[in-house]
């Protein structure tokens, strides 16, 4: 995911669990609002400004809606098996599942006519209501990264080629969902921790820590192993990906949870070092600054105290509403702020590159792009109203573009008029 974004800064801190959980909650709200200058405060009411007719883009796809009906089919399949009581908020309007799967259907029935750009537009602007996000400082300005589904080698077992583990999930980790003791705490985050030999409630281990734990094995059980910590390290930012295994074919790796640890940018610890200026940085050359700087690989890895951890899957690769992510049709926003399953439209620039040039090289070019996605992923670095990630797919491409992909745009969201 992408690398400069805001994220929530999680202070250590050690809570006997039998005090008060009053207190306990006081105070884990104030770690969970620490770490961002005060700004204005946005939440799912005011993430997103519903705007007028005059003010619609022109909703022109680039890929004359090519795999959409696949990416609403995805979407069809999460709200389904949603109670129709469940509500969702488009800033300060509220709609329910039913709204939802209506708007989905009809735009997936109106997409079969293959219908011309003209016809698409006045369909929109007499069926539905457009909400766009507020953007980065109220602005509607997006940055738009990407993500893509990697693919590394590895193995089962442990050898002396592969000995970086891709742990499962800790049997200590556990998570804290404030929401169950008040309805106040609803829209506070899942709290990921552990509990100490004093019977303390306390943060679960940092990423230097777990490196660390030389029976880090007894907690959490490797579900494979892989040559390069580099490979394991962006494979944590991309969420998923596919191990080609020594020992013939290949498992599929998904992201099922994390340390609660605040995600912190390598890329700006780079950048912040002068090591690569802003101009040149992307996956590519930080890749590229690693692979030449191996002794110092640790000390730009625990930078992140944020750590992953994985389960096998069978097809995917899935996003956090447990459907298939499809390419160029699938985006990650912040869950907190923005509609799951939604129906998108995005205005950006997306780069390119010529057939027989090093997909690690810079981009040739950038072109302007558009065109519908569908809002069925979340990342650790995406936060805030002012940031959108754009699955890629897998393959040279994919990894070329997601890697440099770091755009402005606007982002819109779509739903049938009341």
């Amino acid at each position: 995911m992408d690398e400069t974004t805001k994220t929530i800064h999680f202070f250590s801190f050690i809570l006997p669990v039998r005090r008060h959980i009053g207190f306990l909650l006081i105070v884990l709200l104030i770690i969970c609002a620490g770490c961002a200058p005060v700004t204005k405060i946005i939440t799912r009411y005011n993430s997103m400004k519903k705007i007028k007719i005059s003010e619609y883009p022109k909703f022109y796809d680039h890929l004359n809606l090519k795999g959409l009906n696949h990416a609403i089919d995805q979407s069809l399949l999460y709200f389904n098996k949603l109670p129709e009581t469940r509500i969702f908020n488009f800033g300060k309007d509220s709609f329910n599942v039913c709204n939802m799967k209506a708007s989905l259907e009809k735009f997936l029935l109106f997409i079969r006519n293959n219908p011309s750009e003209e016809e698409v537009n006045r369909f929109i602007r007499q069926n539905y209501a457009i909400y766009r996000s507020v953007g980065k400082n109220s602005n509607s300005r997006m940055l738009f990264t990407g993500y893509y589904e990697p693919t590394i080698p590895g193995s089962l077992i442990k050898d002396d080629g592969y000995i970086y583990p891709l742990y499962s999930e800790p049997k200590d980790l556990v998570s804290i969902n404030l929401s169950l003791f008040s309805y106040k705490f609803s829209k506070t985050p899942i709290l990921m921790a552990r509990v100490n030999k004093k019977n303390q409630v306390v943060p679960y281990f940092s990423r230097q820590e777990i490196n660390n734990i030389n029976d880090f094995q007894k907690r959490a059980k490797p579900i494979a192993w892989v040559k390069n910590p580099i490979d394991r390290f962006f494979l944590e930012i991309q969420g998923s990906g596919r191990i080609m295994l020594k020992q013939g074919g290949f498992l599929r790796v998904h992201y099922l949870a994390s340390n609660g640890r605040c995600y912190r940018s390598i890329g700006k610890y780079l950048m912040d070092k002068k090591e690569i200026a802003k101009k040149d940085m992307s996956m590519q050359s930080i890749r590229k600054w690693l692979d030449n700087h191996p002794k110092r690989m640790k000390e730009v890895f625990d930078y992140n105290p944020s750590f992953v951890f994985f389960k096998k899957e069978n097809g995917g690769p899935f996003g956090c509403l447990g459907v298939e992510v499809t390419p160029i049709r699938s985006i990650a926003t912040d869950r907190s702020l923005f509609p799951d399953g939604a129906l998108c439209f995005i205005e950006t620039q997306i780069p390119t590159i010529k057939e027989d040039r090093n997909p690690d090289k810079n981009p040739d070019n950038w072109s302007a792009y558009s065109g519908f996605v569908l809002n069925q992923d979340t990342g650790g670095a995406i936060r805030g109203p002012g940031r959108a990630d754009l699955f890629y797919g897998d393959g040279s491409y994919a990894r070329f573009a997601a890697g440099h992909m770091d755009n402005p745009g606007k982002l819109y969201f779509l739903v049938l008029k009341k």
